[in-house]
């Protein structure tokens, strides 16, 4: 019947029982694969964590740029690690850290969850945030209306 037709027998589910065959072009069945393919590629968005050192004497306001930039990468749709070390005898202060773990994690709860909580690893105190999903950005026609 292929033959008939000038086209190709295509076995499209090899897995099935019976297996799936149909009658078509085999080469237009492969660049439509293809394209779908390079579509679904297009599309798919490839989530990095993205990592803010910080230090437990770190200054208030340098924090609130670290924390507004890591903000940022949330809204983007990333994970946020952050990262405190702890140098030679500053880790007597490991509670000084999780104080300021703890409120950089209410400062940003706005953006995304808390994945992990704030957790010693030998020197290193981190924790996690995870993006609660991409914001849209909205235009505000207050501006466009005081110029008028």
């Amino acid at each position: 019947m292929a033959e008939e037709a000038g086209f190709d027998l295509v076995e499209v589910a090899p897995m099935a029982v019976p297996p799936v065959c149909r009658i078509m072009d085999y080469g237009k069945f492969k660049y439509q694969k293809k394209k779908r393919m390079q579509e679904a590629r297009k599309r798919q968005f490839v989530v990095q964590i993205k990592e803010v050192k910080i230090r437990y004497k770190t200054d208030d306001h340098d924090l609130a740029t670290k924390v507004r930039q890591a903000g940022e990468f949330l809204k983007e749709g990333h994970k946020v690690k952050f990262v405190m070390f702890f140098k030679g005898r500053e880790i007597q202060f490991a509670s000084l850290g999780q104080h300021v773990m703890e409120k950089v994690a209410a400062d940003l709860m706005e953006f995304g969850n808390l994945e992990r909580p704030p957790r010693m690893e030998g020197r290193v105190l981190s924790m996690y945030f995870m993006s609660k999903g991409t914001v849209k950005r909205t235009e505000s026609n207050d501006a466009k209306d005081e110029v008028e």
